[in-house]
């Protein structure tokens, strides 16, 4: 794989701000998902963080990030409750960041040798291809270019397919990764990068 040099990603348009109405809708949405099941307010029994834990002014990318890290409790109260693994789209995920006061003006420029570092690091490889190198979960890590176009839209496809992929990591005995601060940021910065080039086709038989 080739070895990223560039030491920031400079993102294209700058995010669109969030108004009063996304976060409206983010609220909305939080009840219909049921995040208010486990998020409650401070003093009252809930199963996870209390609500003012998670909504506080923070990096859209630092919010992806602990999602991330919290997906298998999360998804482990969930089953234990009955309740279905909730879907949310990516318009969804960006109301809802509106409404956790989460703002990607917050974020740090990605650092793309950090991100393919956490790249290595995280084990990603070990399940997942990226230019056709590493292991056989599709689609190629190139090839996802849609998730990697928003903080929203990345957060949105780990969401929904995050819970597969850490039973899957359990089967295969592959430690679950964690992200702490930057490290999602900077992931993403380079998965965009790398899927920005197009992919080469297969290399031709050499004749004889």
């Amino acid at each position: 794989m080739a070895v990223v040099t560039a030491c920031a990603f400079v993102a294209g348009a700058a995010p669109a701000l969030a108004g009063p109405e996304d976060a409206e809708a983010g609220r909305g949405i939080f009840a219909a998902k049921q995040c208010v099941r486990c998020h409650l307010p401070r003093g009252e029994p809930g199963f996870g963080p209390p609500l003012e834990e998670i909504r506080r002014p923070q990096g859209a990318m630092e919010l992806a990030g602990r999602l991330w890290n919290h997906v298998p409790a999360m998804a482990g109260a969930l089953a234990q409750g009955g309740v279905e693994w909730p879907r949310i789209g990516a318009q969804e995920m960006a109301a809802l960041m509106a409404y956790l006061q989460a703002d990607a003006r917050r974020d740090a420029e990605p650092d793309l040798y950090k991100g393919q570092v956490a790249l290595l690091r995280k084990g990603c490889l070990k399940c997942h291809s990226l230019r056709r190198e590493g292991g056989r979960v599709e689609p190629d890590l190139a090839e996802r270019r849609a998730d990697y176009e928003s903080a929203a839209a990345w957060a949105a496809a780990m969401w929904t397919h995050t819970p597969r992929m850490a039973a899957m990591a359990g089967r295969l005995g592959v430690p679950y990764p964690r992200f702490a601060g930057d490290e999602m940021g900077n992931l993403l910065g380079f998965l965009k990068e790398a899927a920005a080039a197009p992919l080469a086709g297969p290399k031709a038989a050499p004749k004889r």
